[in-house]
């Protein structure tokens, strides 16, 4: 960046130019999202932790003296924040699921190939304290920060940032290791893996790091390892998720209490008329609000608040269901019946599988005019990324190919994104569910999610065990994505018919029924969405929430 085009924006900004405050954040804005994203890896807090970075820059400008040193300032009010977020978590919330893990973010957003993508997929087998470092050096490789502002980051001298930069490469170039060795075909590490739920951390990082070190087969390598420094050289930033939205007020004081509070901060006075007006000024992706009022916005295609979920179901009870907050009754008559649950309200959720031999319920009509996908009659999709679009009226068969016999692990689902219309969860078929034991399994196999002796594929907590044939009924259009990652896994797409699904949920294999199909289309309104939908097209379909609201 232009320095001195900066010490300018940063001198006005300190003046209470709005429009240089609203370009100082702007501007500045991607850096510390790249390092808090690495730092934290994606984790839910990751925008809140952005936010309060931004908020205690904003509100402490006016404390600094050289505008020259804003950026390593502002680094290491990142870093703090970081330190202060970790120092806060409690033991309860240590295994909270990532909203969006930062390391896949940045092999599909920059597309990384090869090394490149190695060394991404590696950060995820890092410490805190090594992805906090990393988080800073991977950008002082890329060109973006200096070893002095790294080091004044971290609060250490450069000779002590030295040391501490070469151990966690070591650690790194462990991990880029590992992940060599689980996308091999090390018959040991597959038996040695069997167990592990495909969630890295430092207990498995140790065990397959002793296993590299004693394995001839992971120990050698097919291509010359290129150092993580020159893969790094040149990747950019990358970029922030589409409609992130940025909040910066006052902690929800009012006025007279932010102006109090901004002046003990040492604002200026015109910076201080500007963000105390009531007015909100817009930035690319972000707000500063003014006035004293905490105010979050949404962009204007964003979806509705998602419904609140209630439990999960356990074995034997009734499955739960999503629902909107239910809207005040009318008071006019008293003979008002409650409406139907809009479109969209109820969200697919985990069932118990019907007993076998047990005949699955009529299947609702629905109006077809057919439908018409990029992929043609029969869409493969094996790999991350593939995937199909959908459109017209009518249904849609997704077969479901796992196979954590060639990888095991974390199963991320497919998405259904981009969706313009209705999309509803029709049946599901197939004969079996992907759990149901498989008599006679060869090669370590117990049940179509795996065994024993190769490993399972592991569900994020609180998704609908699929079955070998899910149905879908779309009307309008709508993209499916493959979000591959951990466990291997495929999905054909057909486009079927209503008779076909009927014929397919109502009949057993060859050998007698292991389970007839599962019908869940109410033919009304309230027919259940994917637990994976959203409106939005998101630049990773494998970010989209899961039971985002449509």
């Amino acid at each position: 960046m232009d320095s001195q085009h900066w010490r300018a924006v940063i001198a006005a900004a300190q003046a209470g130019d709005r429009r240089a405050l609203d370009e100082l954040v702007e501007g500045w804005l991607p850096l510390v999202y790249n390092i808090v994203g690495r730092a934290l890896n994606g984790h839910a807090d990751v925008d809140d932790v952005v936010q309060e970075t931004m908020l205690r820059a904003v509100g402490n400008l006016g404390s600094l003296r050289d505008p020259d040193s804003f950026r390593s300032w502002l680094v290491a009010i990142a870093m703090r924040q970081i330190r202060d977020r970790a120092r806060r978590r409690t033991p309860d919330r240590l295994e909270e699921a990532a909203a969006s893990d930062f390391a896949e973010l940045t092999v599909l957003r920059l597309q990384l190939e090869g090394q490149r993508r190695e060394v991404a997929e590696a950060v995820r087998w890092l410490d805190d304290e090594d992805r906090h470092l990393l988080s800073l050096w991977w950008l002082e490789v890329a060109g973006e920060l200096t070893r002095r502002e790294l080091a004044a980051a971290v609060g250490i001298t450069r000779q002590h940032a030295a040391v501490r930069v070469q151990r966690m490469k070591e650690r790194l170039e462990t991990s880029r290791g590992i992940v060599r060795a689980l996308d091999g075909a090390c018959p040991d590490l597959r038996e040695m893996t069997g167990r592990w739920n495909g969630r890295p951390d430092s207990v498995w990082r140790k065990r397959l790091a002793r296993h590299l070190r004693g394995c001839g087969y992971c120990g050698g390598t097919r291509e010359a390892v290129v150092p993580a420094e020159r893969l790094l050289v040149g990747i950019a930033l990358v970029p922030l998720p589409v409609g992130f939205t940025l909040s910066l007020a006052l902690g929800g004081k009012t006025a007279a209490a932010a102006t109090s509070a901004a002046t003990s901060a040492g604002w200026s006075a015109k910076l201080l008329g500007a963000l105390t007006k009531p007015a909100v000024a817009m930035t690319a992706g972000a707000t500063i609000v003014a006035g004293g009022a905490y105010v979050v916005t949404q962009p204007p295609d964003a979806p509705p608040p998602r419904a609140a979920v209630t439990p999960t179901a356990t074995p034997g009870s009734a499955p739960p269901r999503t629902f909107a907050p239910p809207a005040p009754a009318p008071t006019s008559s008293p003979a008002a019946t409650k409406k139907a649950d809009p479109y969209g309200t109820v969200v697919d959720a985990v069932d118990r599988a019907p007993d076998p031999n047990a005949r699955s319920a009529a299947l609702p009509r629905r109006p077809e005019s057919g439908i018409t996908s990029t992929g043609g009659p029969k869409a493969v999709m094996q790999h991350r990324g593939d995937r199909v679009t959908l459109t017209g009226r009518g249904y849609v068969l997704v077969r479901w190919q796992i196979s954590p016999g060639s990888r095991p692990g974390a199963l991320v689902m497919p998405s259904w994104t981009g969706l313009k219309g209705r999309l509803f969860h029709v049946a599901s078929g197939g004969s079996r569910r992907m759990d149901d034991p498989l008599p006679g399994a060869p090669n370590g196999y117990a049940t179509g999610m795996g065994g024993p002796g190769i490993g399972y594929a592991v569900l994020p907590p609180g998704t609908q065990q699929m079955w070998q044939n899910e149905y879908f009924y779309v009307d309008g259009t709508v993209t499916l994505t493959q979000n591959e990652r951990g466990c291997d896994y495929g999905l054909i797409v057909f486009p079927t018919n209503r008779d076909a699904v009927v014929e397919d949920i109502g009949q057993g294999p060859p050998q007698g029924a292991i389970r007839y199909g599962l019908v869940r289309d109410t033919g009304t309104d309230s027919a259940p969405v994917p637990q994976y939908v959203t409106r939005a097209t998101p630049a990773d379909p494998a970010t989209v929430p899961q039971r985002s609201r449509v």
